[in-house]
């Protein structure tokens, strides 16, 4: 892991921690609001219906109230009050009951086969004594029951708040009660609520995080990109000074050859013939080994002043880049390559040193491709200038090669390789255009732009 992803790293991972931190005290929040809420509501509620329920009883009583407070005890006056409780009710499951203090059913509005059962030992699907325990409360002074119990609209057993009182001198309970299946059915609605509140809470959070993770990722990208064009930026200058010390160097062997050497064996050569010439002169015939130096003399001046051309053709500094390329095509048709033709299109203008000196090592390479490889019977040379740039122009008519093939293996494509890196180095950009019995073009164009840099 290099130092800019540990950095990165180091910067996502508190943003990560700290986000999960917040999520979760989040979550708990919420969540713990949520139960409060519930319970605060849940306690609404039920104060609500007791006093709801105390009012329905209050109501009922006031209604037999008259009866009881006459002293009367009858069948008769009982019977009235047992009429007057059962006329009483308030919505679909809204009735009042009245059991006597042993258990029996005296009167249930919504129930009927229930009158004149003793229902004591009733029990709930908890086990508990549900009558014993109405009654029980009845006789401590009244009060609130919970219990379970048949809803008359549904017909199924849901549990239910009930208020009773007990009348001692006729022996009865007297009550009514309300269902509480509402409240669950909105407990379940508030939960469900408060689920989705934390899911988008969640979700908020975890937006917040990703585009936290985009932010400090495109840092590190751009950051990284930056870094990448400095770096690239460096390594081209780099390439510059590289090939521009090489080309230094090329140029100063080029004039010690050209100046030390070549001298040298031009003075050999001078001495040589001199002494011919003098022994000629006195009639003594020369030596045949003289001779042979004389013609290896010259055979190796003519070598040295074609290595010091190649090194660093004197064309390219005095008349330019079109007189060098017209030079080295004429060289290599010479030295019974293929025929080469040269072109020139635009209005030619002076150019930066490296890059003449770059376009002129591209076609070099590109003429020893075509000699070691292509078998080709005609070159194209072309060199053009717009206001665009320069472009030059490599083609042949040879055998071709495959171009991706080339470059994936690492044993091919040197010469490639180092076109592309030379035409880099300058701003410009190499093509190659090959297929097996194709030809080649070699294109290289360098932006105005990179003229002016150069």
């Amino acid at each position: 892991m290099n130092l800019r992803t540990k950095i990165v790293a180091l910067a996502v991972a508190p943003l990560l921690m700290a986000l999960v931190l917040v999520a979760l005290a989040v979550r708990h929040q919420e969540r713990d609001l949520a139960r409060r809420e519930q319970a605060l509501f849940e306690d609404a509620y039920m104060a609500q219906r007791r006093n709801e329920l105390r009012s329905y009883v209050e109501l009922a009583l006031s209604t037999v109230r008259p009866l009881y407070d006459a002293g009367l005890d009858d069948e008769t006056t009982r019977a009235e009050a047992l009429r007057r409780l059962a006329a009483l009710d308030y919505g679909n499951d809204g009735y009042f009951f009245v059991y006597d203090l042993q258990g029996r059913s005296l009167m249930h509005s919504r129930q009927p086969e229930l009158v004149g059962q003793n229902l004591w030992e009733l029990r709930d699907k908890d086990g508990r004594f549900t009558i014993q325990d109405l009654i029980a409360r009845a006789n401590a002074g009244g009060g609130y029951v919970e219990y379970q119990w048949r809803k008359p609209s549904s017909a199924q057993t849901a549990p239910k708040l009930g208020y009773v009182i007990a009348l001692p001198r006729w022996n009865w309970m007297v009550g009514t009660g309300l269902y509480l299946d509402d409240i669950q059915v909105v407990m379940k609605t508030l939960d469900r609520q408060m689920n989705s509140n934390v899911a988008t809470t969640m979700l908020w959070i975890a937006g917040i995080a990703a585009l936290g993770l985009g932010v400090v990722s495109a840092g590190g990208v751009l950051l990284n990109l930056s870094e990448h064009r400095v770096a690239e930026g460096k390594l081209r200058l780099l390439a510059r000074q590289v090939v521009q010390s090489q080309e230094e160097e090329r140029g100063h062997l080029a004039r010690e050859l050209h100046d030390g050497t070549s001298q040298t064996l031009v003075s050999t050569k001078l001495l040589i013939e001199s002494a011919v010439d003098a022994l000629e002169r006195d009639r003594q015939p020369a030596p045949p080994a003289l001779g042979k130096a004389l013609a290896r003399l010259n055979q190796s001046l003519a070598e040295v002043r074609r290595i010091s051309h190649r090194l660093r053709p004197a064309l390219l500094d005095t008349l330019g880049l079109p007189a060098a390329l017209e030079r080295l095509g004429d060289e290599f048709g010479e030295e019974g390559g293929a025929a080469v033709s040269v072109s020139m299109l635009g209005e030619s203008r002076e150019l930066p040193e490296d890059v003449k000196t770059a376009l002129f090592r591209v076609t070099q390479e590109a003429l020893t491709n075509v000699r070691k490889h292509s078998q080709a019977r005609q070159v194209r040379i072309g060199l053009a200038f717009d206001e665009r740039g320069v472009r030059l122009e490599v083609g042949d008519d040879g055998t071709g090669f495959d171009v991706e093939a080339t470059q994936l293996d690492p044993q091919r494509g040197i010469g490639l390789r180092n076109m592309r890196e030379r035409i880099a180095s300058i701003g410009g950009r190499l093509s190659v255009r090959s297929k097996p019995g194709g030809g080649t073009t070699i294109v290289a164009a360098v932006p105005a732009k990179s003229l002016e840099k150069a």
